[in-house]
């Protein structure tokens, strides 16, 4: 197997000669391919480029450019693989910096005071500035940021953090007030094939050691999700692979020439990398935008994408009774009484889910999607029941007229109740002419049914009942 490969590299730095492993070095120890192509300069990074445009607030905290009121703490949110602490790094390379990186899965508010006494220290006695690199800032706990606070307003340090979920709900306002906050995308599909071409051929990467195949290459990119970290974790991976067989293969494949570096084929990648990356938080951001948008599909009668979101939910391990629960909302919500079976699709499908569990259950989750995307829709419901509790919160909810009291105990008959009640039983049509409604809302229409599906023919039904019960027909 190629040294070049599997021989140990720690990070290269700007030495051209930490490019070469160092022979005799442990293979065990080697950094990950994903380490080795971190970019050493901006002019490096693949993607961001709104954010990396002269005069940025990021070309300046890695000094490359300079602002008027000097650095200033950022906050870098954005999903896995988009460069965050790529980022950071490239900046903690700025001259007369100290770089230091907490995790906030193990560091603690000592661990903070201690940084921040130190970096006091440096800016006093030394005019060194510290860049404090804070990963996963939304695990620190209120009191924890809390401690940041002086040193990030006070400029003892420059804070760069990273999370995944929205700054807005998982980081203390001070701290959002005191910090500009930088938005990453995910990496387009030209970029992390930029990515995987250079990491083939560059001596921090592979070294030539391979080859890729454009069938390979094509199946990183389909899966790794705009996950740069995924894609170059995946290509060593089925570099591994690649290496392997060629080692112990007899002759050369037809595509192969002498001495030639072994291909890696689609086989290889599809080793390393079978499922594709789905990105989905269920306590953050993600969960919101993928259940809001399957919602608005099945509202707008487009049931494909519906199936897309429904899919993304359950290859997320969403909970399928969450789902359930939001189409049993979708049916009376957005369908109501233009098509009445839509709501006992979903209930039936939530009870089927209760039963059967998953995987299975996902079965009739998508009859019930199916059924709702391409029901009539009416929110003629939801919008009456709306616009009575609105009135009865503006206290429009006087006496209930005396004909309709309840007139069962004693003594209510002297009361009046049900005094002039007609039983519409008793009526040829079964419609009564008499007042349901209080006084002041007499006349009042909550119900509107739409022009679509069954609400047509209760619209009409509907004219004719409040004539008669209104007196007007």
């Amino acid at each position: 197997m190629s040294g070049s490969l599997f021989d140990d590299l720690d990070d290269p730095g700007d030495d051209p000669a930490a490019d070469r492993p160092a022979p005799g070095r442990s293979r065990r120890s080697r950094a990950p391919l994903a380490v080795r192509m971190r970019p050493r300069t901006l002019d490096e990074v693949v993607g961001q480029q709104h954010l990396l445009r002269p005069g940025s607030p990021l070309r300046v905290l890695a000094g490359e450019d300079r602002g008027p009121a000097g650095p200033s703490s950022i906050i870098l949110w954005g999903p896995p693989g988009t460069g965050k602490t790529t980022l950071a790094h490239v900046i903690a390379r700025g001259v007369s910096r100290t770089f230091v990186e907490l995790s906030a899965i193990t560091a603690g508010v000592k661990d903070v005071r201690k940084v921040m006494d130190e970096a006091l220290t440096d800016r006093d006695l030394h005019g060194r500035t510290t860049v404090l690199f804070l990963d996963e800032i939304h695990r620190f706990t209120k009191a924890q940021q809390d401690a940041l606070l002086p040193g990030v307003e006070n400029r003892w340090v420059v804070l760069v953090a990273a999370t995944t979920e929205n700054p807005s709900f998982s980081v203390v306002s001070p701290l959002l007030s005191r910090s500009l906050l930088l938005s990453l995308q995910p990496l387009e599909r030209a970029d992390i094939a930029g990515l995987l071409d250079r990491a083939v051929a560059d001596p921090r990467g592979l070294a030539g050691a391979v080859r890729l195949s454009p069938e390979a290459r094509e199946h990183l990119l389909d899966l790794c999700g705009g996950d740069a970290r995924k894609a170059l974790t995946s290509l060593e991976a089925a570099a591994g692979v690649a290496l392997s067989e060629h080692g112990t293969a007899q002759e050369p494949t037809p595509d192969e020439g002498p001495g030639a570096p072994p291909l890696i084929t689609r086989e290889h990648a599809e080793e390393a990398l079978d499922r594709a990356a789905v990105r989905y938080d269920r306590n953050g951001d993600q969960h919101y935008d993928v259940v809001s948008a399957f919602i608005k599909s099945i509202r707008g009668s487009d049931v494909d994408a519906a199936m897309h979101y429904l899919a993304r939910m359950i290859e997320a391990g969403e909970d399928p009774r969450f789902i359930a629960r939001r189409l049993i909302i979708s049916a009376a919500e957005d369908i109501g009484t233009a098509d009445p079976t839509a709501l006992q699709a979903a209930v039936a499908a939530a009870q089927a889910v209760q039963l059967i569990g998953m995987p299975e259950g996902r079965i009739p989750l998508a009859q019930a999607v199916a059924h709702l995307a391409t029901a009539p829709k009416s929110n003629a419901a939801y919008t009456a029941i709306d616009a009575a509790i609105a009135d009865v919160r503006a206290g429009r909810a006087g006496p209930v007229p005396p004909h309709l009291r309840d007139a069962h105990y004693p003594g209510a008959g002297q009361l009046g109740h049900g005094r002039g009640y007609v039983y519409t039983h008793d009526e040829p049509t079964g419609v009564a002419t008499q007042q349901y409604p209080p006084d002041e809302l007499v006349g009042t229409d909550y119900y509107r049914p739409a022009d679509r599906g069954r609400e047509r023919q209760i619209a009409e039904r509907l004219q004719i009942l409040r004539g008669i019960v209104r007196g007007q027909g």
